[in-house]
């Protein structure tokens, strides 16, 4: 039976290390690329409230001042 010698074994396991840190490697760059994904969709979400918060008080005040008339 032949046994497997020491240089390719450590070519073997060069090898096999390298392929999980390049997957870790890749794997962190999604994982910042879906961050930087979900932190920009919360900006535009949080936007997007400040403009329908700043519609409503502007038409309550609206309302407000046409009810003083009214009266």
């Amino acid at each position: 039976m032949l046994s497997a010698s020491p240089r390719l074994t450590r070519l073997a396991v060069l090898a096999v290390s390298g392929s999980m840190l390049l997957g870790a490697a890749s794997g962190c760059s999604t994982t910042q690329e879906k961050a930087a994904r979900q932190q920009a969709q919360a900006k535009h979400l949080l936007e997007a409230r400040a403009k329908r918060q700043a519609r409503k008080h502007g038409k309550s005040r609206s309302s407000d001042k046409q009810g003083g008339k009214k009266q």
